[in-house]
């Protein structure tokens, strides 16, 4: 971090805020102008080292969070759209991508969109040959983004924390004794006293299904404990702060009232993830239990998979917990929910990296599966992963089975129970995995399905190794 330059305007004003300080008296505290903090603040300037000195004596300001913003986000999406040879034979350097990150990320975001609408076009294209008159189909989308990106693409940016809807949901949570595993009846009560709804649960039909003329919700018998409860918070988030997550919603300015439903939908899952799980005290309780999923789990009603991913959006202002990564790959090894806190950023297309532990999970069902593993920049994680089914509650009803995937970096690791015994100071304990083939630069892995597009080929007839080609420089 010493030798490069650090443009992290919103992180400084985050700080600003969290100390409750105008701009005039928190440039005073750090020993500069006001001119010149607005300049940081604006990404027009650097952090200097005085200043992240001054942060750290005068706000207790952790300064390792400035490697893990937007902006390394933005990074390593725009690295990948470049590897793309419509971009050129010769991709922008890392360095000039983060220039454009920090101090123009409109123009980052822009050229992530463009991006985006020449891979959709490309598919669209494609599926043309196979079937035409299902692609001249009646969504109307146009090359822009399709809802479902949009709608991913904001929680991903916002570090997949939005303050507001959780500091609501934990409110609910405090007053209506949301807590323990009396979570259904406590939330069925809270509606019948504060909505006049009645809830009942029931076999058969789909897990949640809201009356609004009978003011009667319906959970269905045949889910588990955990997903009651989740499907539950969701309708409390729509019933009783429907406003706040319009709010919200304005602020996004999605593209298409399909995007906006679409997120209405995200937005009253987060509320439902942090109403089961309440910031401050699931804080102190997963430090107190070192992060222990199945005990978590166990203590708070909720299933591993909500736990899981409830770690990766504990990013709040000034009680930041681990940053954890998280996501869900199916049996095709597609990933279907994603997050980081971390340096490790997800493919946004095409599947992970195959030397991932996630992969092994369907091979050991019910075991977690520990991995200590390096990516090609050089930083080491702490991995596991486990299997995840979720039954259909009929014997015909067909089982969805996942497997999901947590881990942070290694510098976190003695704060986990599952690093307990690993040898984390053996260099060659850690395997080296990469974010997903296309975009991967190492020359010699031996599970590689597609070449990389930064570098040229190289082919040499007479020689076969583990891949019929080389990988140039």
């Amino acid at each position: 971090m010493a030798d490069q330059k650090i443009y992290a305007g919103v992180k400084l004003r985050e700080a600003r805020l969290t100390a409750g300080l105008t701009q005039k008296d928190f440039a005073a505290g750090l020993g500069i102008s006001l001119s010149y903090l607005n300049q940081m603040e604006r990404n027009n300037r650097p952090l200097s080292a005085a200043v992240m000195l001054k942060l750290v004596q005068e706000y207790g300001f952790d300064i390792r969070t400035l490697t893990a913003d937007e902006a390394d986000r933005m990074v390593a999406d725009l690295s990948e759209a470049m590897a793309e040879p419509v971009f050129g034979p010769t991709p922008p350097q890392t360095g000039d991508l983060r220039l454009v990150a920090t101090n123009a990320p409109a123009v980052a975001h822009a050229i992530l969109n463009l991006y985006r609408a020449h891979r959709e076009t490309s598919e669209r294209f494609a599926a043309l040959d196979e079937a035409l008159d299902e692609a001249l189909g009646a969504r109307g989308h146009d090359a822009g983004a399709m809802p479902w990106e949009e709608v991913r693409d904001f929680f991903h940016y916002c570090d997949n924390y939005v303050d507001a809807v959780d500091i609501a949901a934990e409110n609910f949570a405090r007053q209506a004794r949301f807590e323990g595993r009396n979570k259904i009846a406590a939330g069925a009560d809270w509606l019948s006293a504060k909505h006049g709804v009645t809830v009942d649960i029931a076999e058969g039909g789909p897990l949640r299904r809201y009356d609004p003329d009978r003011r009667h919700l319906r959970l269905s018998a045949d889910a588990d404990p955990a997903t009651q409860t989740f499907q539950l918070a969701h309708q409390i988030a729509l019933l009783a702060h429907g406003d706040l997550l319009d709010a919200t919603l304005d602020l996004a300015q999605f593209r298409s009232d399909e995007a906006r439903s679409v997120a209405r939908i995200g937005l009253a899952n987060y509320f439902a993830g942090a109403a089961v799980l309440p910031y401050q005290r699931f804080a102190e309780t997963a430090a107190d239990m070192r992060y222990d999923l199945e005990r978590l789990a166990a203590l708070h009603g909720a299933s591993l998979e909500q736990i899981a991913h409830r770690l990766s959006t504990m990013q709040r202002p000034g009680a930041k917990g681990i940053p954890f990564f998280f996501v869900r790959v199916d049996q095709a090894g597609t990933i279907t929910k994603r997050h980081s806190a971390t340096r490790l950023q997800f493919a946004r297309y095409g599947g992970a990296c195959p030397l991932w532990n996630v992969h092994r999970a369907f091979e050991m069902p019910g075991q977690f599966l520990r991995q200590l593993a390096e990516t090609p920049d050089g930083v080491q994680y702490l991995c596991l992963a486990r299997d995840v089914s979720k039954p259909g509650g009929a014997y015909h009803a067909p089982v969805r089975r996942y497997a999901i995937g947590l881990g942070c970096e290694i510098r976190h690791a003695d704060r986990l129970v599952y690093a307990d015994d690993l040898d984390i100071s053996a260099s060659a304990a850690f395997e080296p995995i990469g974010v997903s083939c296309r975009i991967c630069e190492r020359s010699t892995c031996h599970q590689r399905s597609v070449p990389p597009l930064k570098h040229a080929l190289t082919v040499d007839h007479n020689l076969r190794d583990g891949q019929p080609y080389g990988i140039g420089s």
